[in-house]
C-alpha cells in the first residue's frame, strides 16, 4: 500500500494522463473526421470525464489532511477564488474598452498560478 501522499500523485497524475490522452484524442477526431453535430459535442466534451475524476481525487486528498493542512488549503483557495474574481472582472471591464477579448480557457490557469502563489504564502504564515 502506497503511503497517502504518494496515492495522491499516482492518483493525480494518472487522471491528468487520462485527460491528456482524451484532449488529443478528441482533438484529432474533430479535425480527421466529419461526426454529425450530437457526436462533435460528445467528442469535444470527452476530457472533461477526466476532469471529474481528477476534481474526485483533489477532494478524496482533502478529506485526508489534518486540520493544518486543511487550513492552508483553504487559504490558498480563498486567495485564488478571489484573485482570479478580482483579475477575470477587472479585464472583462477592459475588454468594454476595445481590448482583446481573452479565452475562457484562461481563468484555470490564472486560479491555478494563484492556488500555488497562495500555498506559499500559507505555508510561509504557519511556518
Amino acid at each position: 500500500m502506497l503511503p497517502t501522499n504518494k496515492r495522491y500523485t499516482v492518483e493525480l497524475f494518472s487522471t491528468l494522463a487520462v485527460y491528456a490522452v482524451l484532449l488529443v484524442g478528441s482533438i484529432e477526431l474533430l479535425q480527421h473526421t466529419a461526426l454529425p453535430d450530437p457526436w462533435r459535442t460528445a467528442v469535444a466534451l470527452s476530457p472533461m470525464l477526466a476532469c471529474v475524476v481528477c476534481c474526485l481525487v483533489v477532494l478524496r486528498q482533502l478529506r485526508r489532511m489534518d486540520e493544518m493542512q486543511r487550513r492552508i488549503q483553504l487559504e490558498a483557495l480563498g486567495f485564488a477564488f478571489a484573485g482570479t474574481a478580482m483579475l477575470s472582472f477587472s479585464y472583462g471591464f477592459l475588454e468594454g474598452l476595445a481590448y482583446p477579448r481573452l479565452s475562457m480557457f484562461w481563468i484555470w490557469p490564472v486560479m491555478a498560478a494563484l492556488w500555488c502563489l497562495g500555498l506559499v504564502l500559507a505555508h510561509r504564515r504557519y511556518a
